[in-house]
């Protein structure tokens, strides 16, 4: 223990000679590792005479507490050092102007629905909104969809589970409970959209588990089906900005309208390309047709007097012919890239297009 002056100077020495952390960290494992030489000292006390090791002990606790502040010293100073080295390199000049914040875009989906709600604005429609979560009867029974349709079964429709009394909610498969809803509140005559989210049981390239509709209700006592096609034909006109777009209307069936159509309009493809207006092709977009006596008479309303028509198409279908979007899953995966590409600057947001015809 003669020597622990020497030992405490030359390493102070050392830890004074260190230029940077890591020369430190040595100089601390050279003394106080697993075999350090102040770490052997000690394990060396419990072999003294009881009469030394007292004395030892405290001196080697001495040497070790002087060694220690001295590398805690100094490793402080390092870091103070490259904190100012930091500070002078990673300098912020305050008095450059600010980057620029990335300009929103507006989703395909909003600025279709503005489109919509502009056209049929002009048509006299107002807008009337509904729940999402739905019952079975202005979901399906009061649509005249009889107990064994397909949209009533658990691969088409999202079931709530049961209640008290064993009636079971839905999310609404389609917006046309709005319309029971409008027509059992008041009396004719209606004049209204529906529009909003719908859920149904699929997902595909055509088809995700929620999705957008518009419905177009008309009950009064004069509506027959030639106001419906000439509802149909301007709004189309009017949507895909061609003035002359054929357009045709086919036999179908629904539940709730009879005589029921699907409204196709002309396109032409060529060259992996479509084009909406011309040529000898035709694409479906929408499904039609009269108000079916049995709805209007779920509704309260006398069928021997009122009469109208309905209609119903997809937000997503519409959008995506308009604008080149080749996949309907896109809409809801929330990519900035996507939305950068398909989606609308403030200043660049379309009008309702063409407008009516007048």
């Amino acid at each position: 223990m003669e020597d622990l002056d020497q030992l405490r100077n030359e390493f102070l020495a050392a830890v004074a000679g260190a230029e940077d952390l890591e020369s430190l960290e040595k100089v601390r494992v050279s003394v106080f590792g697993r075999k350090g030489l102040i770490t052997e000292r000690m394990k060396g006390v419990g072999a003294l005479a009881p009469e030394e090791r007292k004395a030892a002990g405290v001196a080697l606790n001495a040497v070790k507490q002087v060694l220690a502040d001295a590398i805690d010293a100094r490793k402080a100073a390092f870091e103070d050092s490259g904190l100012e080295v930091r500070l002078e390199n990673e300098r912020v000049d305050v008095t450059l102007p600010a980057r620029p914040i990335g300009e929103g875009r507006i989703h395909p989906i909003s600025q279709t629905m503005d489109e919509l709600l502009a056209i049929f604005g002009e048509m006299g429609f107002t807008l009337a909104e509904g729940p999402d979560i739905e019952d079975d009867f202005h979901n399906f029974t009061a649509l005249n969809i009889p107990e064994e349709h397909p949209a009533r079964q658990m691969h088409d429709t999202f079931y709530l589970p049961g209640g008290p009394d064993g009636a079971r909610k839905l999310l609404r498969t389609h917006t046309s409970p709005v319309q029971i809803r409008h027509m059992q509140k008041a009396p004719p005559p209606h004049r209204i959209v529906a529009l909003g989210r719908t859920y149904r049981c699929d997902s595909d390239i055509t088809h995700t588990p929620m999705f957008h509709q518009l419905e177009g209700l008309v009950v009064d006592g004069h509506t027959h089906m030639g106001h419906l096609k000439g509802c149909l034909i301007e709004f189309c006109r009017a949507y895909f900005e061609v003035d002359d777009v054929p357009v045709r209307f086919r036999p179908s069936f629904f539940p709730f309208t009879e005589p029921s159509a699907e409204v196709d309009i002309g396109c032409k493809r060529s060259g992996g390309r479509l084009k909406i207006g011309g040529g000898d092709d035709w694409l479906e977009i929408l499904g039609c047709g009269m108000v079916h006596p049995k709805v209007l008479a779920n509704c309260g309303i006398d069928a021997g007097k009122f009469q109208g028509f309905a209609f119903g198409l997809g937000v997503e279908r519409i959008a995506m012919l308009k604008y080149g979007i080749p996949d309907t899953r896109t809409f809801f995966e929330s990519d900035l890239r996507w939305l950068s590409h398909y989606g609308f600057a403030a200043g660049d947001v379309p009008s309702m297009t063409g407008g009516l015809a007048r």
